[in-house]
């Protein structure tokens, strides 16, 4: 734990807290679940607080989408592993044997314990700095490319306009190996097509489509 805490850039006064906050619900007792609670309450409202203050000019929806792209499970994850949290984690082996330490819902868990751990120990400010100094920006956010619908709606509401719409267009071979097309629009302009072998396949294929379009990277 003190190379995590070390990591982290915060001493504990009470270490047992930071015990709880990395223990897993897989070891029986007093797990980080309750931590869990309350430290998504805790990064919601510094997270708020932080970009209210660092982006004096945007629009409500444009940091509503900032936020909701840093608290995400994708962002979460990322700062568990770049301070190596999976190996501090308390597991049994079951676990542990099948990925526990690197799966991103244990990862975004622990990581939401952990800062309401720095919050009892040491009050908002502790915890205001952790995220200082661990959070990507937003723009460093490496999201799975399963969340692509994510990811454009919130490339195209950065001006606080409307969301895009989806929908299906064709679906082409027999019931047990069928295609689906489907469109993405805004405003009523088609953006780009996607296929998948599902609906919900095929729209986060055409908002991937559309996505390299905005960006570049096609």
């Amino acid at each position: 734990m003190q190379k995590l805490m070390n990591t982290l850039g915060y001493q504990f006064k009470n270490p047992a807290l930071l015990r709880q906050a990395l223990t897993h619900p897989s070891m029986g007792g007093a797990d980080n679940q309750r931590l869990e609670f309350l430290g998504d309450a805790v990064l919601q409202y510094l997270m708020s607080d932080i970009l209210y203050t660092t982006h004096p000019a945007s629009r409500e929806g444009q940091l509503t989408h900032l936020r909701a792209l840093l608290v995400c499970e994708a962002a979460l994850s990322q700062v568990a592993r770049s301070l190596q949290v999976g190996e501090a984690l308390l597991m049994d082996k079951g676990e542990a044997l099948t990925g526990g330490r690197d799966k991103p819902s244990v990862l975004c868990d622990a990581m939401e314990a952990i800062l309401a751990a720095v919050y009892l120990d040491g009050g908002l400010e502790a915890a205001r700095g952790i995220i200082l100094r661990c959070w990507p920006k937003p723009e460093d956010v490496h999201r799975p490319m399963q969340d692509s619908k994510g990811a454009l709606q919130e490339h195209l509401q950065k001006d606080g306009g409307d969301a895009p719409t989806y929908a299906i267009l064709a679906q082409d071979g027999p019931p047990h190996d069928r295609t689906f097309e489907a469109a993405v629009y805004r405003y009523g302009v088609e953006l780009a097509r996607g296929v998948g072998k599902t609906k919900k396949q095929a729209e986060q294929a055409a908002a991937l489509a559309a996505l390299e379009k905005f960006t570049g990277k096609q």
